[in-house]
């Protein structure tokens, strides 16, 4: 019984982890000229080249990662 129940609680998180909310965000500028925190933050994203493309989960501390870089970043659909 406990057996079948720890599987059955083990599918229920891998269903809630996929229907988390993500969003792609795509680096659109240079870094070159920026501020280093601001560097950093990108590389925080996931970001490395003009036109990267990184697909996040959508929590407030990524949010305020985008906000923060907003004029070398757009949120992709």
């Amino acid at each position: 019984m406990l057996r079948n129940a720890a599987s059955l609680l083990k599918i229920f998180w891998a269903k809630v982890s996929t229907m988390t909310k993500t969003v792609k965000v795509q680096l659109v500028k240079g870094l070159i000229g920026t501020r280093d925190t601001h560097r950093a933050t990108v590389r925080g994203l996931g970001l490395r080249r003009v036109n990267s493309v990184s697909e996040l989960k959508d929590t407030p501390s990524v949010r305020g990662m985008i906000n923060k870089v907003s004029y070398l970043v757009k949120v992709v659909s």
